[in-house]
Protein backbone atom coordinates (compact mmCIF):
# COMPACT_ATOMS: atom_id res chain seq x y z
CA UNK A 1 0.00 0.00 0.00
CA UNK A 2 1.39 3.24 -0.98
CA UNK A 3 2.36 6.02 1.76
CA UNK A 4 0.61 9.44 1.88
CA UNK A 5 3.60 11.06 1.14
CA UNK A 6 4.04 9.20 -1.98
CA UNK A 7 0.55 9.67 -3.19
CA UNK A 8 0.78 13.29 -2.81
CA UNK A 9 4.23 12.86 -4.28
CA UNK A 10 2.34 11.05 -7.28
CA UNK A 11 -0.41 13.85 -7.74
CA UNK A 12 -0.39 15.34 -11.52
CA UNK A 13 -1.15 19.11 -10.34
CA UNK A 14 1.68 18.58 -7.30
CA UNK A 15 4.08 17.14 -9.82
CA UNK A 16 2.58 20.54 -12.11
CA UNK A 17 3.15 22.74 -8.50
CA UNK A 18 6.57 21.53 -8.34
CA UNK A 19 7.71 22.41 -11.76
CA UNK A 20 5.96 25.69 -11.95
CA UNK A 21 7.65 26.83 -8.02
CA UNK A 22 10.66 25.86 -9.73
CA UNK A 23 10.64 27.79 -13.09
CA UNK A 24 9.61 30.95 -10.58
CA UNK A 25 12.56 30.09 -8.46
CA UNK A 26 15.02 30.81 -11.91
CA UNK A 27 12.84 33.64 -13.38
CA UNK A 28 14.63 36.90 -13.21
CA UNK A 29 11.27 38.69 -13.65
CA UNK A 30 7.74 38.20 -12.74
CA UNK A 31 5.80 34.89 -15.10
CA UNK A 32 2.10 35.10 -16.40
CA UNK A 33 0.10 32.03 -16.56
CA UNK A 34 0.43 31.85 -20.11
CA UNK A 35 4.19 32.10 -20.09
CA UNK A 36 4.10 29.50 -17.29
CA UNK A 37 1.50 27.32 -19.22
CA UNK A 38 4.25 27.41 -22.40
CA UNK A 39 7.08 26.82 -20.45
CA UNK A 40 5.45 23.79 -18.15
CA UNK A 41 3.95 21.96 -21.41
CA UNK A 42 0.60 22.40 -19.71
CA UNK A 43 -2.60 23.92 -19.87
CA UNK A 44 -3.25 27.21 -18.62
CA UNK A 45 -6.20 26.28 -15.94
CA UNK A 46 -4.27 23.60 -14.36
CA UNK A 47 -1.13 26.44 -13.84
CA UNK A 48 -3.86 28.57 -12.05
CA UNK A 49 -5.10 25.51 -9.91
CA UNK A 50 -0.97 24.71 -9.45
CA UNK A 51 -0.78 28.30 -8.11
CA UNK A 52 -3.27 28.45 -5.68
CA UNK A 53 -1.36 25.32 -3.75
CA UNK A 54 1.85 27.39 -3.90
CA UNK A 55 -0.03 30.55 -2.83
CA UNK A 56 -1.25 28.21 0.18
CA UNK A 57 1.97 26.18 0.90
CA UNK A 58 4.01 29.91 0.46
CA UNK A 59 2.04 32.67 2.25
CA UNK A 60 3.13 35.07 4.75
CA UNK A 61 3.54 33.58 8.34
CA UNK A 62 4.26 30.19 6.83
CA UNK A 63 7.34 30.78 5.08
CA UNK A 64 10.16 32.72 4.66
CA UNK A 65 9.46 33.06 0.72
CA UNK A 66 5.98 34.66 -0.35
CA UNK A 67 4.47 33.99 -3.63
CA UNK A 68 2.62 37.34 -5.02
CA UNK A 69 0.89 38.48 -8.28
CA UNK A 70 2.79 41.60 -9.65
CA UNK A 71 3.44 43.50 -12.87
CA UNK A 72 1.27 40.94 -14.34
CA UNK A 73 2.58 37.64 -13.32
CA UNK A 74 3.76 35.77 -10.51
CA UNK A 75 6.80 36.34 -8.39
CA UNK A 76 8.47 34.88 -5.37
CA UNK A 77 9.56 37.28 -2.81
CA UNK A 78 11.15 37.77 0.92
CA UNK A 79 8.43 38.10 3.50
CA UNK A 80 8.42 41.02 5.15
CA UNK A 81 9.89 39.38 8.09
CA UNK A 82 12.77 38.29 6.19
CA UNK A 83 13.20 40.87 3.92
CA UNK A 84 15.15 42.96 6.38
CA UNK A 85 18.18 40.65 6.72
CA UNK A 86 17.73 39.84 2.52
CA UNK A 87 18.79 43.77 2.25
CA UNK A 88 21.50 43.42 5.13
CA UNK A 89 22.82 40.13 2.90
CA UNK A 90 22.81 42.05 -0.94
CA UNK A 91 22.48 45.98 -0.09
CA UNK A 92 21.98 46.76 -3.31
CA UNK A 93 20.70 50.37 -4.25
CA UNK A 94 17.28 49.73 -4.58
CA UNK A 95 16.70 48.68 -1.19
CA UNK A 96 18.15 52.02 0.51
CA UNK A 97 15.34 54.36 0.69
CA UNK A 98 14.62 57.06 -1.78
CA UNK A 99 15.08 60.28 -1.23
CA UNK A 100 11.80 63.30 -0.98
CA UNK A 101 13.14 63.88 -4.31
CA UNK A 102 12.98 60.66 -6.10
CA UNK A 103 9.71 59.62 -4.64
CA UNK A 104 8.33 62.94 -5.98
CA UNK A 105 10.21 62.41 -9.43
CA UNK A 106 8.90 58.52 -9.20
CA UNK A 107 5.17 59.47 -8.20
CA UNK A 108 4.93 61.74 -11.70
CA UNK A 109 6.33 59.59 -13.66
CA UNK A 110 4.09 56.62 -12.19
CA UNK A 111 1.06 59.15 -12.69
CA UNK A 112 2.02 60.93 -15.75
CA UNK A 113 4.69 58.63 -17.72
CA UNK A 114 5.32 58.75 -19.92
CA UNK A 115 7.22 62.12 -19.22
CA UNK A 116 10.29 64.10 -19.69
CA UNK A 117 12.91 65.90 -17.40
CA UNK A 118 11.18 69.45 -18.63
CA UNK A 119 8.16 67.79 -17.92
CA UNK A 120 8.61 66.38 -14.31
CA UNK A 121 10.68 69.95 -13.46
CA UNK A 122 8.22 72.13 -14.33
CA UNK A 123 5.84 69.90 -11.99
CA UNK A 124 8.20 69.73 -9.17
CA UNK A 125 9.27 73.18 -9.24
CA UNK A 126 12.82 72.16 -9.19
CA UNK A 127 15.12 70.75 -11.47
CA UNK A 128 14.74 66.60 -11.86
CA UNK A 129 17.83 65.58 -13.47
CA UNK A 130 19.72 63.59 -10.11
CA UNK A 131 15.91 62.21 -9.22
CA UNK A 132 16.03 60.60 -12.37
CA UNK A 133 18.97 59.54 -13.07
CA UNK A 134 18.76 57.75 -9.73
CA UNK A 135 15.42 56.06 -10.69
CA UNK A 136 17.40 54.89 -13.85
CA UNK A 137 19.83 53.79 -11.99
CA UNK A 138 17.94 51.44 -9.80
CA UNK A 139 15.90 50.11 -12.29
CA UNK A 140 12.87 52.00 -11.38
CA UNK A 141 12.52 54.05 -14.94
CA UNK A 142 13.29 53.23 -18.10
CA UNK A 143 13.40 55.87 -21.23
CA UNK A 144 10.15 55.40 -23.07
CA UNK A 145 11.15 57.45 -26.89
CA UNK A 146 11.13 61.00 -26.68
CA UNK A 147 8.69 64.75 -26.68
CA UNK A 148 7.59 65.24 -30.39
CA UNK A 149 9.36 68.68 -32.12
CA UNK A 150 12.96 69.16 -32.84
CA UNK A 151 15.16 68.50 -29.96
CA UNK A 152 12.46 66.41 -28.10
CA UNK A 153 13.30 65.51 -24.66
CA UNK A 154 13.57 61.82 -23.39
CA UNK A 155 10.52 60.44 -22.07
CA UNK A 156 10.26 58.28 -18.87
CA UNK A 157 7.84 55.52 -17.63
CA UNK A 158 8.07 53.19 -15.24
CA UNK A 159 9.15 49.79 -15.31
CA UNK A 160 8.60 45.82 -14.55
CA UNK A 161 10.85 46.41 -11.10
CA UNK A 162 9.08 49.37 -9.79
CA UNK A 163 5.34 47.33 -10.12
CA UNK A 164 7.34 44.30 -8.58
CA UNK A 165 9.41 47.09 -6.05
CA UNK A 166 5.87 48.14 -4.97
CA UNK A 167 4.00 45.22 -5.00
CA UNK A 168 1.96 46.61 -7.83
CA UNK A 169 -0.54 43.78 -9.91
CA UNK A 170 -0.02 46.91 -12.57
CA UNK A 171 0.11 50.64 -12.67
CA UNK A 172 -3.97 50.26 -12.99
CA UNK A 173 -3.68 49.59 -8.82
CA UNK A 174 -2.15 52.90 -7.95
CA UNK A 175 -4.19 55.01 -5.74
CA UNK A 176 -6.73 57.46 -7.65
CA UNK A 177 -5.38 60.84 -7.32
CA UNK A 178 -8.61 62.10 -5.66
CA UNK A 179 -8.53 58.94 -3.29
CA UNK A 180 -4.66 60.70 -2.18
CA UNK A 181 -5.17 62.39 1.23
CA UNK A 182 -4.25 65.92 2.21
CA UNK A 183 -0.88 65.55 3.58
CA UNK A 184 0.52 64.84 -0.01
CA UNK A 185 0.91 68.50 -0.11
CA UNK A 186 1.46 70.48 -2.77
CA UNK A 187 2.76 67.71 -5.29
CA UNK A 188 -1.04 65.86 -5.17
CA UNK A 189 -2.43 69.34 -6.22
CA UNK A 190 0.51 69.48 -9.00
CA UNK A 191 -0.32 66.42 -10.16
CA UNK A 192 -4.11 66.76 -10.04
CA UNK A 193 -3.76 70.09 -12.73
CA UNK A 194 -1.67 68.17 -14.90
CA UNK A 195 -3.49 65.33 -15.22
CA UNK A 196 -6.67 67.85 -15.55
CA UNK A 197 -4.85 69.62 -18.07
CA UNK A 198 -3.93 66.64 -20.32
CA UNK A 199 -7.54 65.66 -20.16
CA UNK A 200 -8.68 68.46 -21.81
Amino acid sequence: MDSPLRLIASNPVDRLARTVEALLVVASAPLSVTELAEAADDDADRVETALGLLRERYSDGRSGIVLEQVAGGYAFRASREASEACARLYERPIERGLSQAAVETMAIVAYLGPCSRPEIARIRGVAADSAVASLLERGLIAEAGRETGLGGAVCYRTTALFERVFGLESLAALPRLDDLGADTGELRERLLEVASARAS
